[in-house]
């Protein structure tokens, strides 16, 4: 076994306001390499309604796959190709969005005004940019949860893990993407394929990650001893970035710890990224663009 080395911490995440909802996010609009296939993660969490129900109306997208993944509240959401619907808390909706699409996302919360869910961003192929866009809808009931003699509970929304598969399927990037519990005070292995880029996002409780090698961040629980293998402290909205290996560890804290394990195969292409249009050249994205301008965005009708 190879254990994963941390390359980054942070423990943190900026609140930002994007379209008028009040969100944290993790990554994104920054270096692409370190997190390929992926883009951006936001957390739209939130207990004031109006901080979240602006909601993102009508907006582009073009070369990339958003997934969304509602933990309390609701999404309405709309697109240019008349699709509509609405995810409810565990939904999850997968959404190529290829060649072009206009959609709007409207969250609602539930009755006691809580809204929470997720939002990520994969990166297209250059071969994949312009395919018809597509829509996989996953309802909470259609997510396998995996349950370890530990009580470690694990809800599978794409990939494989423990020999349970999740429901989305036929991703560009391969994906595994993971909500995890670990109860109070549990050690966990867990396994991640080394060929992919690895992160975890922790949003509830707190524990430690182990680490098996130099320290990239501030490290905890060093002064005992010394010479013990080197642990991060993280909590309730942190991101970990790890290294090549094909396994974490994690302890959970007094309170249990429950995180996002996303990993992805890196595409390894030039990104263009121009808020939610995502291509290979700049070229490229002043044409969809010039599109956008002159009404001939959307190719898929």
């Amino acid at each position: 076994m190879s254990l994963r080395p941390i390359k980054q911490i942070i423990q943190t995440t900026p609140t930002i306001e994007g379209a008028g909802v009040k969100l944290q996010r993790a990554f994104g609009f920054g270096k692409t390499k370190e997190f390929d296939p992926f883009l951006l993660l936001d957390d739209f969490r939130n207990d004031n309604p109006t901080d979240y129900l602006a909601g993102f109306p009508w907006h582009p997208h073009r070369g990339i796959e958003t997934i969304t993944y509602v933990l309390a509240g609701s999404v309405e959401h709309g697109d240019s190709l008349g699709n509509k619907g609405r995810m409810n808390a565990g939904d999850v909706q997968w959404m190529t969005a290829g060649s072009g699409i206009l959609h709007q996302e409207m969250p609602k919360g539930d009755a006691r005004g809580r809204m929470h869910g997720f939002q990520l961003w994969a990166n297209l192929p250059s071969s994949l940019k312009m395919t018809d866009p597509r829509y996989q809808d996953i309802p909470a009931s259609a997510m396998p949860e995996v349950t370890d003699d530990d009580g470690t509970r694990v809800r599978i929304i794409c990939g494989e893990f423990w020999g349970k598969r999740g429901p989305v399927e036929g991703v560009a990037a391969d994906p595994n993407y993971l909500d995890i519990s670990v109860g109070p005070g549990q050690r966990k292995r867990l396994k991640v394929e080394t060929t992919r880029n690895a992160f975890a996002y922790v949003f509830a409780g707190s524990g430690t990650f182990r680490d098996a090698s130099d320290p990239r961040a501030v490290l905890t629980e060093q002064a005992a001893d010394p010479n013990a293998p080197a642990k991060y402290q993280v909590g309730n909205h942190s991101l970990v970035l790890f290294d090549r290996g094909d396994e974490i560890v994690v302890q959970a804290g007094d309170e249990g710890i429950r995180f996002l394990l996303v990993s992805g195969k890196p595409i390894e292409e030039p990104v263009a990224w121009y808020g939610p249009i995502v291509m290979n050249t700049q070229e490229q994205l002043r044409q969809a663009m010039a599109e956008l301008q002159t009404g001939a965005f959307i190719k898929h009708r």
